[in-house]
């Protein structure tokens, strides 16, 4: 076995398990200290194809044996989503955008109402279905895609085999000041690697996070696939709240059990405590082919 990015055969065995598959160990390199699992063959085109994915998210897309409808996922999503939108506005605003693995489509809704165009990439065939009449979206990269300002990929390239081949592929659709927008989990967030919290190290790995990322490896990431970065920072998604629920109680779920915990300016604040040591859950790095 050898790490991905810099193809180092030294790794440490993290603690905790793959929720859905305990058979697999998470493993990070020595070197450059990409988190990754054991094996990635698990995770083929036709698994998503299908909506598998949409069935192991979280276990909140699923009702009893029924998978989520669209319209409850939507709603669900919409305050990320317009979140999202709204972080990302100068960036959107009259440009022509494509959202790399797009989900369930709320960040194109929200963004096309001030963009010049904003079209998707997705491969749950529920999905297209579901926007034909309203929102493009491909199931694959190049199948009808134009040029773009701007690409997002909100919390998909952890899930791809090879990653390097596809953002040089992305690329290739960029305009010549296009950006692309990369969101990945924080494989060095506090819950895992501050706090040790045994219950969400059993929890938070799951088979088709592939990759974990952190800032340096990101960059790494960027640098192999031919893009320039220009920035790379810290966002916490979950308040303080859902953090002491986990170490408390060993659950998720905290932010809603405990909203009465949720202050705006405390939950700022902790957010920055968080992203000044490295330890907030989401790295989000932007950047531009290096031409």
């Amino acid at each position: 076995m050898y790490c991905y990015l810099c193809n180092s055969d030294k790794f440490s065995e993290r603690k905790g398990q793959v929720r859905d598959n305990p058979d697999l160990k998470i493993y990070e390199c020595l070197s450059c200290g990409l988190v990754m699992l054991s094996s990635i063959e698990h995770i083929t085109k036709k698994y998503y194809e299908n909506s598998e994915s949409s069935k192991a998210w979280m276990n909140c897309l699923q009702k009893g044996d029924s998978l989520q409808s669209i319209e409850d996922w939507l709603a669900e999503s919409y305050e990320l989503d317009k979140h999202r939108s709204e972080k990302y506005h100068n960036l959107i605003e009259n440009k022509m955008v494509l959202d790399f693995g797009c989900g369930n489509g709320g960040f194109l809704l929200q963004a096309k109402t001030f963009a010049s165009g904003a079209e998707g990439i997705d491969l749950e065939k529920r999905v297209q279905e579901y926007w034909k009449e309203q929102i493009k979206i491909y199931s694959s990269i190049g199948s009808g895609c134009g040029k773009y300002d701007l690409i997002t990929a909100f919390h998909v390239i952890e899930h791809i085999p090879d990653p390097i081949k596809i953002l040089k592929e992305l690329s290739e659709y960029l305009t010549m000041d296009g950006k692309i927008i990369i969101e990945v989990p924080n494989s060095e967030d506090a819950l895992l690697t501050l706090y040790d919290c045994d219950a969400f190290q059993k929890y938070t790995y799951w088979s088709e996070h592939l990759f974990l990322y952190n800032k340096k490896t990101l960059n790494i990431l960027a640098e192999k696939s031919g893009l320039k970065t220009l920035s790379i920072d810290y966002d916490q998604r979950y308040p303080l709240s859902n953090h002491l629920y986990w170490l408390s109680h060993g659950q998720p779920g905290g932010h809603k059990e405990w909203e009465s915990l949720n202050s705006p300016g405390l939950n700022d604040e902790y957010a920055k405590a968080l992203a000044k040591i490295g330890k907030s859950d989401t790295v989000i790095g932007i950047f531009e082919k290096d031409n």
